[in-house]
């Protein structure tokens, strides 16, 4: 294994390679030029234009195989931005060389191939982290010190719904083939599921759901989801995502402009999906370039500093409790109580990216990993618990869930 360097101001440098610079890994790349004790040294990908890409942006090493970047000795961790059937090969091949792994999400397409993962992990001594999820992102931790506190009693229930125009977003077709884990149930249910485990404790019961299949041009992919959760402790929530897009959630808070394009753009873009006749492959490889550089195209790449408040992954979310409810403000949280209305302000800093503070802070300080292979586990569970309840129309009930731990820092 490995051991991260020095940096000129004395803190250990935490070396990283991305396995895949498209629209995901090249926003990760973005986001690690602003930390400043970790270092790119290295990239790979299967494009040589992504790779010449890299090579003038960012100076490292180019590799054009998995195998070629796991094999680098200068690596500490990969970061995986690969397509979701890769996660576990990938995962595994970076163990079994000695390296810590960053995943996108989801973890994996199988509770299989999500144990193995982590049995590999844990046999070759090395970190795994599930991350990118809006567990960790500075509203829901807010809520969550604001719960804490005692101020509004126990969580009760919880509430959150997304409306998007996922769906109409260019999109290879491993994005949106169910097989290869494309569709909204795989790709964005993490981000409430880990934030509702996250806030309630970890332990779902059960999960009743379904999934809607509405649009032609997206091959079978489902552009919606529902699902009633049930917390061990009894607590509901409620999840529901909609990617059609002939209505965005941010309509519903006057001081939001969520990245999109507008209604007339949309629906052109229905249409062509449709018809076929928009080129998605060519539109797809201007997201890749814009979201390397961090920069926007159409309204619809963002890969700069994170805007905290309302999140279009997450949507909009609303958490009752014995006391008073929790739910996103103009500059952080609304707090409804017995003595009115309040608002927990957020100042987010530049930086400071959730995911690689937490590989940071585990790889290099030792502190225990929240966002671990287990926990990752536990979310995927819920993921495929809600697309097989929709098939079968009926209750799942779950069988490895994990506690968010005592000791948990914040």
């Amino acid at each position: 294994m490995t051991h991260p360097g020095s940096s000129s101001n004395g803190q250990q440098v935490l070396r990283f390679g991305v396995i895949g610079v498209g629209n995901a890994g090249g926003g990760v790349l973005h986001m690690m030029r602003e930390e400043p004790n970790v270092e790119v040294v290295a990239a790979a990908d299967v494009r040589p234009e992504a790779l010449k890409a890299f090579r003038r942006d960012f100076g490292g090493k180019a590799y054009d195989s998995v195998e070629g970047i796991c094999r680098d000795p200068d690596l500490d961790v990969v970061w995986i931005a690969t397509p979701n059937h890769f996660h576990c090969p990938h995962t595994v091949l970076a163990a079994e060389h000695g390296k810590h792994v960053v995943l996108e999400k989801p973890m994996a397409l199988s509770l299989g191939e999500a144990s193995l993962m982590v049995e590999t992990a844990e046999k070759h001594g090395v970190k795994l982290l599930s991350g990118h999820t809006r567990a960790f992102d500075p509203p829901v931790q807010t809520m969550w010190r604001i719960i804490r506190s005692g101020e509004v009693g126990a969580i009760k229930a919880m509430n959150v719904m997304s409306f998007t125009d996922w769906m109409l977003r260019p999109r290879m077709p491993e994005e949106v083939d169910v097989e290869r884990g494309g569709g909204v149930a795989f790709r964005q249910a993490p981000h409430q599921i880990d934030s509702l485990r996250f806030l309630g404790g970890g332990l779902i019961r059960s999960v009743r759901g379904t999934t809607g299949i509405w649009m032609e041009g997206r091959q079978g992919a489902p552009g919606y989801y529902s699902a009633y959760l049930e917390f061990e402790d009894g607590t509901p929530a409620t999840i529901v995502y909609n990617a059609y897009g002939y209505f965005l959630a941010s309509e519903l808070l006057p001081w939001e402009m969520e990245a999109g394009a507008q209604a007339g753009d949309r629906a052109r873009m229905r249409m062509g999906i449709n018809t076929g006749t928009w080129d998605q492959s060519q539109a797809k490889d201007e997201m890749r370039v814009a979201s390397m550089r961090g920069q926007r195209i159409d309204g619809v790449v963002d890969s700069g500093p994170p805007r905290m408040r309302f999140q279009s992954d997450l949507g909009l979310l609303l958490v009752t409790c014995e006391r008073g409810l929790l739910r996103q403000s103009p500059n952080g949280i609304y707090v409804y109580n017995d003595d009115g209305l309040r608002e927990e302000p957020i100042n987010v800093r530049k930086g400071g990216d959730p995911t690689i503070e937490e590989a940071y802070n585990g790889i290099v300080r030792g502190t225990p990993i929240f966002h671990d292979g287990r926990w990752g586990m536990a979310t995927l569970e819920v993921q495929l618990a809600l697309m097989q309840s929709a098939r079968e129309r009926r209750e799942v009930l779950m069988e490895h869930q994990v506690p968010v731990p005592a000791d948990i820092a914040h």
